[in-house]
């Protein structure tokens, strides 16, 4: 595998576990109705799946 697609592939896990612990800490404030932190997470939770669907396409391409 290329130094690229190593790349690639860690920034997608990476990614993937950052969505994880979003979720969670979404969950907490929609818990706790913080809603105006709820919204944080929850944008910030799209941008990271966007992010990790356009990596995906990257090393889908052959890189």
């Amino acid at each position: 595998m290329t130094n690229r697609k190593n790349r690639l592939k860690k920034g997608i896990d990476s990614l993937a576990e950052q969505i994880e612990l979003h979720e969670d800490k979404l969950r907490r404030a929609e818990e706790e109705e913080n809603l105006e932190l709820a919204l944080y997470y929850r944008k910030e939770i799209e941008a990271k799946r966007r992010d990790k669907e356009e990596k995906e396409r990257m090393l889908g391409k052959g890189g």
